[in-house]
């Protein structure tokens, strides 16, 4: 029995490992480590079908797997991350539990934002994509809608920015509740929009027939070189612009 069907599986288990860490990081506030844990679950996310194209070992349980995988490294992650942005928002107090297991549980230990909990749509939005992924045989060649992975970066930027941009408007603006409520109305939308985005995925390497991904890969080096952690939002909204100004010069073709 060959020994290659397991290793895009064991990959994908390693995104899924790296996203239960970042799990633990972002409920401590320690978004530095969660986006560290992040990017490593995203590279090994975007590693794993590439490893399973190439070998020839994909199958149905390597598609399942990957999905469950993602709805905890770019579905749970970026929902307790936005949670915890309009905790900070609305000055709410740190989350308190009971510190003896033995002890019934009680709403009255626990002390959360209410209003803070719209973070956790991020979530709910990202299982609906992943879903509905799954049964969609069209999504080949490219994506209905932001992929998660694109949607947790974009999510995760925001922390990143505030703690080393050192933007007293980038901070200000990130931390206005109305901010934060519309922005995790927008990556809501975007999960599940019908808007048509090219995948990163090569047939080849030929600049005749990736112009537009080469296009995105080098004006995304040049951006993050510049701009830093800033550059993500203005990367993802590049990723947008690029594919709906593909999908419009395709259909006058």
């Amino acid at each position: 029995m060959s020994i290659n069907k397991y290793i895009p599986n064991f990959v994908t288990l390693l995104n899924l490992f790296c996203g239960s860490i970042a799990v633990i990081f972002a409920v401590h506030n320690n978004f530095v480590a969660t986006a560290i844990f992040v990017f490593l679950g995203v590279f090994f996310d975007f590693f794993d079908g590439l490893l399973a194209r190439k070998l020839n070992v994909q199958s149905p349980l390597g598609v399942q797997l990957d999905s469950l995988a993602d709805m905890v490294t770019s579905g749970l992650v970026p929902g307790i991350v936005m949670f915890k942005l309009m905790s900070i928002s609305f000055h709410a107090p740190e989350m308190q539990t009971l510190d003896d297991w033995s002890s019934n549980i009680s709403w009255s230990s626990i002390n959360i934002s209410l209003v803070a909990l719209i973070g956790l749509f991020i979530t709910l939005a990202s299982a609906y994509r992943l879903a509905k992924f799954n049964i969609d045989e069209e999504q080949q060649t490219y994506f209905k809608g932001l992929p998660t992975p694109a949607n947790t970066l974009l999510v995760i930027s925001l922390p990143l920015i505030i703690e080393f941009q050192n933007s007293s408007f980038a901070t200000n603006l990130i931390l206005n509740p109305w901010f934060l409520i519309a922005f995790t109305a927008l990556s809501c939308y975007l999960l599940n929009s019908k808007i048509k985005l090219f995948a990163l995925k090569f047939k080849d390497y030929s600049f005749a027939n990736n112009k537009i991904r080469y296009v995105l890969i080098i004006s995304t080096i040049l951006l993050l070189v510049v701009f830093q952690f800033i550059a993500i939002p203005l990367i993802i909204m590049l990723y947008i612009l690029l594919s709906v100004f593909q999908n419009m010069t395709t259909k006058t073709i």
